[in-house]
């Protein structure tokens, strides 16, 4: 292979890749909120009932602390986390009136896949929570762009 030929294949080479790596990185836009003036994502890992129910809980104390429309919550799940978008979850009700209220839910693709993996079954979530890829890519983005990232 002469020069030239190394040449061209390297560039070759780094085309595709730069148009690759992007597609792979991106995610969800942040939510609709041009006035918001403080940004938080709460981090939901944990299958755990009552770590699910202290998210619910600082979600929705954030809504009475500040003006719904001042203020940009995302609670990002995955891992055993996902557990509280199920369709059947018994917190359902008060994820959707949280929805209702501007917050935004974004279960893991990631952990849904593995699920049907690993069970043969996909599990069905909530209609209204938000699809990421990468749950903790989603985390890292918003994280990126000004919000503030809790583990409650």
């Amino acid at each position: 292979m002469t020069r030239s030929h190394t040449f061209f294949a390297i560039v070759l080479a780094f085309f595709a890749w730069s148009m690759i790596a992007p597609a792979a990185a991106q995610q969800v836009p942040l939510q609709d909120k041009p006035f918001a003036e403080h940004k938080v994502v709460l981090q939901l890992s944990d299958g755990d009932a009552k770590k699910q129910a202290l998210v619910l809980s600082v979600a929705n104390n954030l809504l009475k602390a500040y003006d719904p429309d001042k203020i940009a919550i995302e609670v990002v799940a995955f891992g055993p986390g996902i557990d509280l978008l199920l369709s059947g979850s018994e917190r359902r009700k008060q994820v959707e009136s949280l929805i209702a209220q501007g917050v935004r839910f974004d279960v893991c693709l990631n952990t849904v896949d593995t699920i049907e993996r690993e069970t043969g079954k996909r599990p069905e979530f909530i209609q209204a929570a938000t699809p990421v890829q990468v749950g903790v890519g989603q985390i890292l983005y918003l994280a990126e762009h000004g919000y503030t990232v809790v583990r409650p």
